[in-house]
């Protein structure tokens, strides 16, 4: 049994089985097979943001029950052409949130299949891996939307799936407010996601 990551050899490629059997307590991603140590707990600011965007997708979500939001640690796996055995699974990441609409895809270890919309809160030491790695990984695996949150500038940019590729991202900052059609009526004041606490 693996419980400490620095026994870990981060040059091989894993699967999901072998990460079933690790019992370490820092978070983890593999991404093609190879191991991503995750950030320390976040920042004081990213937490705050998590919690508005997951608060205002549960606002309208409990409203009908098409969809289902989840916010991290939760294991996406997302098999390549259709392999979902846990020894061909190379790929499981944990999103700051992800929105599931097909409940097929939802069991006890949480999402096998791509999510509709995930979410990633950007962080100095996962920025580009949250750009490049993941902006592939989730275009390739058929996540119809991206949501990537710069919090430096307090500005969201969400990438929409069309025919397989990602289109240009649509950038959104205070005074806006984002839709989206995989939840019609739906609507997300920029404002209230990049609300801090007094004295911030």
């Amino acid at each position: 049994m693996v419980t400490d990551i620095n026994t870990i050899d981060l040059n091989k490629k894993f699967t999901y089985s072998d990460y079933l059997t690790w019992q370490i307590k820092e978070r983890l991603e593999l991404i093609r097979g190879r191991v991503f140590k995750m950030t320390p707990a976040p920042a004081m600011k990213h937490q705050k943001i998590s919690a508005n965007i997951f608060a205002g997708l549960t606002a309208f979500i409990r409203k009908q029950d098409k969809c289902e939001v989840f916010f991290a640690p939760f294991d996406v796996r997302l098999p390549i052409k259709g392999k979902t055995h846990d020894k061909d699974i190379t790929t499981v990441v944990q999103p700051d949130i992800c929105v599931v609409c097909d409940p097929k895809k939802l069991d006890e270890k949480g999402c096998l299949g791509a999510p509709d919309i995930m979410v990633e809160i950007l962080s100095p030491s996962t920025s580009k891996k949250d750009l490049n790695d993941k902006y592939q990984l989730y275009e390739e695996s058929g996540v119809q939307e991206y949501w990537v949150v710069f919090t430096g500038v307090d500005m969201m940019e969400v990438y929409e799936l069309h025919d397989g590729k990602y289109t240009s991202g649509v950038r959104y900052f205070k005074g806006d407010t984002l839709q989206t059609p995989i939840m019609p009526g739906f609507i997300l004041n920029i404002d209230d996601v990049f609300v801090m606490p007094k004295g911030f």
